[in-house]
């Protein structure tokens, strides 16, 4: 303060450079006098309008140079606080602005971020392409889970090759013989038998009959022509064996054999040709017997001995 009671203009030449708030000093010093100090750029309102409204406060006071009447002073201070007001509402607006812009920047990049997750959470259809995949399921843990083996069906047994002298097909049809007969609860030896009757009935051929055109529509491997003799067993539909097309099946006419041989009492003590004429009534009974140890050869082949 000066010693006429007025305030020091620090923004007047020299501010208030070599001056104290204790001890005035009438004059300043030529170094002071020279340039302004540097200002402080505005950091806070609070700081503006205390430098403000202190400025405001020596254009008020009287006895100032150029401050004139007081209704040119009001109107002076009227128009420095209107402007200061303007000047403090835009720094303060521009302060707040730039937090709510980067934040607004951050929740619109937050929100992009989003769009691209929620988007990566939707199901997507491959595009298709020569070198596109189906989306893998999420492999399970090898460690925790692990994959029961498929159950392998027990190896079926190879049929056995040929033997005594037959072919394939003849193989397969004694197959059927034997096969049918297990089913039936029959012991080797009547296995054995109908083998060795079928040997000499048809030579293990499934036979149609010249005789019955109509045999001949079902499955076979010859044609005969004694009578109406059809099938592995040359049994006759008119002797009451069966109808045509049941005799044509092997696994039928092996049935219908194995079931008159067990209606014979004492078969299984029997010699093999007996046993054999007294189902087939043949014309030569004593034509069965050559071929027993084929048929039992046969019948070892498929149940071992």
């Amino acid at each position: 303060m000066r010693d006429d009671g007025t305030l020091d203009d620090q923004y007047g030449p020299g501010g208030t450079t070599g001056r104290s708030d204790v001890t005035p000093s009438p004059e300043r010093p030529a170094s002071t006098t020279a340039s302004a100090p540097p200002r402080r750029p505005w950091s806070s309102l609070a700081g503006l309008s205390r430098t403000r409204f202190g400025s405001l406060r020596n254009l008020l006071l009287p006895g100032r140079p150029g401050s004139g009447p007081a209704w040119a002073r009001v109107a002076l201070a009227t128009g420095v606080v209107c402007c200061l007001g303007l000047a403090a509402f835009a720094q303060a607006r521009g302060e707040a602005v730039q937090p709510t812009t980067r934040a607004g920047s951050t929740a619109d990049a937050a929100e992009r971020a989003g769009g691209d997750a929620a988007s990566r959470s939707l199901p997507r259809t491959p595009v298709a392409t020569p070198s596109a995949t189906p989306s893998a399921t999420p492999s399970a843990d090898p460690d925790t889970t692990r994959t029961p083996a498929p159950r392998r069906s027990p190896a079926r047994p190879a049929d056995p090759a040929p033997v005594a002298g037959l072919t394939r097909v003849q193989m397969i049809n004694a197959k059927t013989i034997v096969t049918t007969g297990r089913k039936m609860g029959v012991p080797r030896r009547g296995l054995v038998i109908a083998v060795a009757t079928a040997m000499q009935e048809s030579n293990l051929y499934n036979y149609a009959s010249g005789v019955l055109p109509e045999s001949q529509n079902y499955p076979h491997q010859a044609i005969g022509w004694d009578h109406d003799s059809v099938g592995l067993f040359q049994q006759r539909p008119s002797s009451g064996w069966g109808e045509v097309g049941q005799l044509m099946n092997p696994a039928f006419a092996t049935r219908q054999f194995l079931t008159a041989l067990r209606e014979i009492p004492g078969w299984e003590d029997m010699a093999l040709t007996d046993a054999a004429q007294a189902v087939q009534v043949s014309a030569y009974p004593w034509a069965y017997a050559q071929h027993e140890w084929r048929a039992t050869e046969v019948v070892d082949a498929f149940l071992g001995r």
